[in-house]
């Protein structure tokens, strides 16, 4: 049975620039879809329990280590809950398959194309009308207007997971000075005019896809 229009979305996922490329992703295939919003996962089984939802998109990243206790709980809240879960790449094997026993997983950097092929299925028709055809999204990998250096992807990827110019410069051994100036590059080359932006076309076009 299709769920209805009231159904909605409930996205879990801290207030980040991922999310906000998410929700562009959503937006863009199902402009009348209802989406819910939390960033506490505290909130999720109160949530459940008022209603059932098409889908529930939970970013990993929310419980961390106690994601499997998370969704036990989630599930004697609302044993059929559709559940989409947004893993990292480097979710242990054993946790990677004993979570695909109960939920459906996806890369956290994936491509639109990829998000909306695995969220279709449970989405037909929950927004009350027809749904985008894939192909209406830009091609997986297609190039920025001009090329990415190497670091500058390094950069890009770490926009994306949401660190500052201090954590980019740790992680790769540059100046904050010099992460500043790759993401000035990185605004110019892509003609964005925020960080958000930037992110949300980033995820768009597949540059920082998995």
């Amino acid at each position: 049975m299709l769920p209805s229009a009231s159904d909605g979305v409930l996205v879990a996922a801290p207030p980040s620039l991922h999310r906000q490329g998410l929700l562009a992703t959503l937006h863009d295939a199902w402009p009348t879809l209802a989406l819910t919003l939390t960033p506490d996962a505290a909130q999720l089984p109160a949530l459940l329990r008022q209603q059932a939802f098409a889908l529930l998109i939970l970013d990993g990243s929310l419980s961390g280590p106690q994601l499997p206790e998370l969704l036990d709980t989630l599930r004697r809240a609302r044993s059929q809950q559709p559940m989409l879960v947004l893993t990292g790449q480097r979710l242990p094997p054993s946790m990677r398959q004993a979570l695909q026993c109960h939920v459906a997983l996806l890369p956290r950097h994936t491509t639109p194309q990829e998000v909306i092929a695995a969220v279709r299925p449970w989405l037909n028709g929950a927004s009350g009308g027809s749904i985008s055809p894939v192909s209406s999204f830009p091609a997986r990998h297609h190039a920025p207007p001009t090329p990415f250096s190497r670091r500058e992807l390094e950069v890009l990827r770490l926009v994306v997971d949401d660190h500052c110019n201090q954590e980019i410069a740790e992680q790769l051994c540059l100046s904050v000075r010099t992460v500043e100036s790759h993401r000035r590059a990185l605004l110019q080359k892509t003609g964005a005019r925020t960080l958000v932006g930037l992110v949300v076309q980033a995820m768009r076009e597949g540059w920082v896809a998995a």
